[in-house]
């Protein structure tokens, strides 16, 4: 009976098991790249650089600020023109800090090559490309705001009995505070774009420094009144009109005009960077 029954077990074939099927889901790419984006050590010191900038310096120009100073005690060419424009003296260095961290977000990927894995396991690429600016703008655009709301309430005690006094529930305040943190939302959705479009961090954090603070400075050469014409339309300028609360009608873009057209040409830099992931290899 044994030998019948190993002649049968030996005649019948073996059954392997199915190998196991991933299916790439826009979930899994979203938790991939969260991933990577905690694991990062630079993400941690950048944001926390462009915190520091945001808090820092709006409370030391609320504490410098000085009516008889010409600048105000702040920190820029002109004098401070509400409470929220002093809590965001640091945003020039701020967002340096939020661009260079989407720039490395994704530029940083194809230093190190790491990149030609990420787009093996998502062929179709434009996942990878809008989950990294999605988190990025949704963590930036929270931390950003938190940051900003802090640096306004810690310089309060400083400005209360100034003309710039405010509080938050002051008209136009509340807008102006989440209009920041998503212009900082923004610029880093707007590096990522670059990270992918030029694939070189050195570059791309020169274009940002480029697109950001010295695009102004071109203007100034053009004849007649076309700088002054293409001026508010800069990115430069039209994000910053985001959280402008006292602003000049016929030189600076309303605060909605001015997120709608910053947002356009972070949406202009996405597509340019999708199109180049699409079509090129890595």
């Amino acid at each position: 009976m044994s030998t019948i029954a190993a002649v049968n077990a030996a005649a019948s074939p073996t059954r392997s098991a199915a190998p196991r099927t991933y299916r790439v889901t826009w979930v899994g790419v979203l938790r991939s790249e969260l991933s990577k984006f905690l694991s990062l050590r630079s993400s941690w010191i950048t944001l926390g650089l462009a915190m520091l900038f945001v808090v820092g310096f709006g409370i030391i120009s609320a504490v410098r600020y000085n009516p008889a100073d010409p600048t105000g005690g702040h920190f820029g060419a002109t004098a401070p023109n509400s409470a929220v424009a002093i809590a965001l003296g640091g945003q020039n260095f701020a967002q340096l800090a939020v661009g260079v961290l989407g720039v490395l977000f994704m530029a940083g990927e194809y230093s190190t090559g790491m990149i030609r894995s990420t787009l093996t396991a998502v062929p179709k690429r434009l996942p990878v490309l809008w989950s990294k600016a999605g988190i990025l703008a949704i963590v930036v655009f929270v931390v950003g705001t938190v940051a900003v709301v802090v640096a306004f309430l810690g310089g309060q005690s400083s400005l209360t009995d100034t003309k710039l006094a405010l509080s938050l529930s002051s008209s136009g305040v509340p807008a102006a505070l989440l209009g920041a943190g998503g212009y900082f939302a923004l610029v880093a959705v707007i590096g990522v774009a670059l990270g992918a479009l030029i694939r070189s961090t050195a570059g791309s954090i020169a274009a940002l420094v480029t697109v950001l603070m010295l695009l102004p400075v071109l203007t100034d050469i053009l004849p007649g009144n076309l700088g002054n014409d293409v001026s508010p339309y800069l990115p430069s300028n039209a994000g910053p009109a985001m959280f402008d609360l006292t602003r000049d009608s016929a030189t600076t873009l309303s605060p909605g005009a001015g997120a709608a057209v910053f947002a356009g040409w972070a949406l202009l830099a996405l597509g340019a960077a999708a199109y180049r992931l699409k079509r090129t290899d890595a």
